[in-house]
């Protein structure tokens, strides 16, 4: 007898034991009995009856990602390769619908993907197919949300992560940005020099103006110098005219001239005459020249009546 009751304890424990089971996080265990659905199984341990009850499958709990590439054609007859990123998790409260409803989850869920897409894109042309892309994506998740739901899944996002034209197009695309970032670079150089020529311009034409009034102030200094050397000469000569004082200036230029001249390794200015032998006929010139001007600056009143006389 008391084999008998051990014999019962220990099969009591080994099926005590066969009953129990673990479920791991975000995970939840769909559990039969004879072949119907019985309960979920949550994470943590759990205990079902051996023989009667049995684990048909699990369902995650995780939010899951599935990507569905569409071919399609753009209203300009540009073929696309467009792919959606759908971001979708089970409910938590229909776990044992969204076991039982759906054979292929991610086929039976790009099918709705494709059947948006193939909607949406041949009704806008290839440059208004990137720029709503986020009008696409949203009108994909809305379609989802109002299938999936009676499935027992929740979409959570809807991303179109990529928009691929045909190769040919994109060189063509790649070929006419480049000729337009062409135009725009000639334009900006085109204009950089106008603008320099310009500030060029106006920069030499301030400077000859600042020339010119340079020119203009040395020379009014040579004026207003040689005015104080005169009165300073007058001063200290007694009976020494303006006309005596500019011959004198006349002749100290001159020979400060021929300095320059000498002293200068690089001239090529010839004065002729200019030989020693003729330094005599140089000084008379200028005597002549100082005595006429003088003469010219005093003129006599009698000579003018013997001139009369003479001729008559």
């Amino acid at each position: 007898m008391p084999y008998l009751l051990t014999g019962f304890a220990i099969a009591g424990l080994i099926i005590l034991f066969a009953g129990m089971f673990t479920v791991s996080q975000q995970e939840a265990k769909i559990i039969q009995r004879f072949g119907k659905f019985h309960k979920v199984a949550m994470p943590g341990l759990n205990f079902k009856v051996p023989i009667i009850d049995t684990i048909a499958g699990k369902v995650n709990l995780r939010v899951q990602q599935l990507d569905v590439p569409v071919e399609t054609k753009t209203h300009d007859n540009v073929f696309v390769r467009v792919t959606v990123s759908v971001q979708y998790a089970v409910e938590q409260t229909k776990i044992d619908q969204a076991f039982y409803s759906l054979s292929d989850v991610h086929s039976q869920m790009s099918a709705y993907v494709f059947d948006v897409v193939r909607a949406r894109v041949p009704t806008l042309n290839l440059d208004d197919t990137f720029e709503k892309k986020d009008d696409i994506a949203g009108a994909i998740k809305t379609e989802l949300t109002d299938e999936m739901n009676n499935f027992g899944f929740r979409i959570i996002r809807t991303l179109v992560t990529d928009i691929d034209p045909d190769h040919k197009v994109k060189e063509a695309m790649n070929e006419i940005n480049a000729a337009q970032r062409f135009r725009v670079a000639a334009t900006e150089k085109g204009e950089a020099e106008r603008i320099l020529k310009v500030k060029l311009a106006m920069a030499e034409a301030e400077s000859k103006a600042l020339q010119g009034k340079g020119i203009a102030d040395q020379r009014k200094a040579i004026v207003e110098g040689l005015r104080e050397s005169v009165d300073e000469f007058q001063r200290s000569i007694p009976g020494a005219t303006p006309q005596d004082v500019m011959n004198l200036v006349l002749m100290t230029q001159y020979f400060d001239t021929l300095k320059e001249i000498g002293a200068s390794s690089a001239t090529n200015t010839i004065l002729i005459p200019h030989s020693p032998g003729n330094l005599t006929d140089l000084s008379a010139q200028l005597r002549n020249a100082m005595i006429v001007a003088d003469q010219v600056g005093h003129p006599q009143p009698h000579q003018g009546h013997e001139r009369y006389h003479h001729h008559a």
